[in-house]
């Protein structure tokens, strides 16, 4: 099965935390067509938690894992640990007070 692209993801991610009136931003834009993501999850309140995509070695599906949560200071320093550890990182912000991402929503989950 082909996979989608990076940024075709990227764009579909937003489309529809747009539809629910959930601001996000691109931090860093990564490969376009094969690039990693991780998302950032800001509630506003100092705290943040980010996601990044892995492929389940069981499954063989892609999946979401908690990379690190606690203080948006903290959780920053991970995420540009890994961004200088890989270049083709896709890093994005996604801004909401109830601490919703949408990760889990049927149709991004390729």
């Amino acid at each position: 099965m082909n996979r989608l692209t990076s940024s075709f993801w990227v764009n579909a991610y937003f489309t529809c935390l747009r539809q629910h009136e959930i601001p996000a931003f691109v931090v860093a834009s990564g490969d376009r067509d094969a690039g990693a993501v991780c998302v950032k999850l800001n509630t506003l309140d100092g705290n943040a938690t980010a996601y990044q995509r892995f492929v389940g070695a069981v499954s063989g599906k892609r999946e979401w894992m908690l990379l690190s949560e606690g203080n948006e200071s903290e959780v920053d320093a991970v995420l540009n640990r890994q961004r200088r550890n890989d270049p083709d990182l896709w890093i994005l912000e996604v801004e909401d007070r109830e601490g919703r991402h949408l990760l889990n929503q049927a149709g991004l989950d390729d």
